[in-house]
């Protein structure tokens, strides 16, 4: 059993076809994103399709929520500053409706049986899909997760770092962020989980992409240069 993982698109197409180019799909007998499809770059409806296309097995992230919040009708509480909300209000805009479809079923959280082996699908981590796991993290902190959980693998993302760590007989995947990682690498990031006779391998991989067609689509969108510059520094700067 092979599976690709991602997480952290953020409507970034380019990279998500890099990874694309650099890994065949039909490789992998199956592909989970642990969420934050949406918002942060002009390609929202091109990563969906993507992802309809090759059969992804998808949760929700932070920002496709506000995303489903706003087609609800409802008003955003946060973010305050005006060129994080115009990233929400113009992918709103933008969207299609068999795309936002796509986003409406899918869950805050997903359990998988693949390899002989459950796997625990998060956005931020089992108790709390807004919080923000790292390879620092206290291992006090994944040691109680481990407990409250029956998953053997347990994949997260929102912090856009990636790392590996078993504890408790548990083991813990972020595969980084496709479309925006924030340690000074652009590069796309993504990981590979192998199951073989319920034997767990993990590679991590980065891929470079285009940044001069994100750049071309976000002038393009009349959106915030500030985007520009964090994707050509790999940083986030608000």
């Amino acid at each position: 059993m092979k599976i690709l993982l991602l997480s952290d698109i953020h409507a970034n197409f380019p990279a998500l076809e890099a990874i694309a180019r650099n890994v065949s799909a039909i490789d992998f007998d199956l592909i989970c994103n642990c969420g934050d499809t949406t918002v942060y770059a002009p390609f929202p409806n091109e990563t969906i399709k993507w992802l309809r296309n090759h059969k992804v097995i998808s949760i929700l992230g932070n920002t496709d929520r506000k995303v489903l919040r706003l087609s609800k009708g409802k008003k955003l509480k946060k973010p305050n500053k005006p060129e994080k909300r115009i990233m929400y209000t113009w992918t709103m805009d933008a969207i299609k409706k068999s795309n936002l479809r796509y986003l409406k079923n899918c869950k805050k959280q997903k359990i998988i049986r693949a390899g002989g082996i459950d796997i625990g699908l998060y956005h931020g981590s089992p108790e709390d899909p807004d919080e923000f796991l790292f390879h620092t993290t206290a291992e006090d902190r994944f040691r109680a997760l481990a407990k409250k959980t029956e998953q053997k693998v347990i994949c997260v993302g929102h912090s856009h770092t990636p790392f590996y760590k078993e504890v408790e007989d548990t083991v813990f995947i972020n595969p980084g962020s496709v479309g925006r990682m924030f340690d000074g690498n652009p590069a796309a990031s993504f990981a590979v989980l192998e199951i073989r006779k319920k034997k767990i391998t993990v590679a991590h991989h980065r891929v470079p992409w285009k940044i001069s067609k994100m750049k071309k689509a976000l002038h393009q969108h009349n959106l915030p240069s500030i985007y520009a510059t964090m994707y050509e520094q790999g940083r986030k700067l608000n």
